[in-house]
């Protein structure tokens, strides 16, 4: 291939930018002419396509988000959207393409594999949410992030003898809240993938309160329940101190860990190896610390599984 593109979709995570560069760099040094797509699947629509240099991806291996931004497409969920979206990369002269998102992201890249475009995704989420690979690009910045919230808040709620209800992010897949709340020491950790009652919740507090704990911090994930909401229940319930905080979008950004630029740095290398190779519809991950590929349509139909031993672990180490 001479000629490959390169855009980020969905939401940013951080490691997006050390995945770029290393696509841009590894692209020049193997001879192509990269162009990177601003605004994801939108800005292929819209045509906007920019030049990449090797010094066009200076300085940012460090910084969080994407410098090539994203944003939602609903048109290119649509047929006429998905053949423009071919069409203009035709029009453009670009001959592969490198998708840096979700599953979302990866369904578009997905159908461009259909229409016979070699497409590579890399997996590029903070929720962890993909099935095939251990680690998503993101994720290990969010969990530290919220880690990092978890240690502040319990500072004050040990001075207080309180309880805190964090909420963090995770609609569907709860892992920011289970490795976060391994990490953080947390008493409960509440994910869409095991449901407590509001009976069992309180029974957990009253017997932490009961073993002589004076404070606690309790993760819950999104998918699973507000914490507002939570904290009025408990409240009501219990003769407990009981505070909420809701993290939001603080979980996104920030410079990308050691892990997550390690990761984007090989992912974007081996997306590019596989082009230059002419190889296309593959979507890239890491499994036993081993960098791999797989086919895009097998990939996103492995159902995900949740670490149950890693969720009862947490419940053995709180006590």
């Amino acid at each position: 291939m001479k000629k490959i593109g390169i855009l980020t979709s969905g939401g940013d995570a951080p490691g997006m930018n050390a995945a770029i560069r290393a696509a841009v760099r590894c692209g020049i040094c193997a001879g192509m002419e990269v162009v990177g797509i601003e605004r994801g699947y939108a800005g292929l629509l819209e045509g906007r396509f920019i030049p990449m240099g090797l010094r066009s991806v200076s300085d940012i291996i460090q910084r969080g988000g994407t410098i090539l931004r994203t944003a939602r497409c609903l048109e290119f969920l649509t047929p006429e959207g998905q053949q423009q979206g071919f069409d203009n990369l035709k029009k453009e002269g670009i001959e592969g393409l490198i998708v840096i998102g979700g599953d979302g992201s990866f369904r578009g890249a997905k159908v461009l594999s259909e229409k016979g475009f070699p497409t590579i995704g890399v997996p590029g989420t903070i929720d962890n949410d993909l099935a095939y690979t251990d680690f998503t690009l993101g994720f290990d910045t969010a969990t530290n992030t919220i880690l990092e919230s978890i240690d502040k808040i319990r500072d004050t709620m040990s001075s207080h003898e309180r309880i805190s209800i964090i909420e963090v992010m995770g609609r569907h897949c709860g892992d920011l809240a289970l490795y976060a709340g391994i990490g953080g020491g947390a008493e409960v950790i509440i994910v869409p993938e095991m449901k407590l009652t509001n009976e069992e919740i309180v029974q957990k507090l009253m017997d932490f309160r009961a073993s002589g704990k004076r404070s606690g911090i309790v993760v819950l994930a999104e998918g699973a329940g507000k914490a507002d909401d939570l904290a009025k229940m408990l409240t009501e319930k219990t003769n407990l101190d009981i505070r909420a905080s809701v993290l939001g979008h603080i979980q996104r950004g920030g410079s990308p860990t050691h892990q997550d630029r390690y990761l984007g740095t090989c992912f974007g290398a081996r997306a590019v190896q596989l082009l230059e190779k002419g190889i296309g519809n593959r979507i890239i991950g890491i499994k036993d610390n081993e960098v791999f590929d797989i086919d895009i349509h097998e990939g996103l139909s492995i159902p995900r599984k949740f670490r149950t031993d890693l969720y009862e672990l947490a419940g053995i180490v709180a006590r």
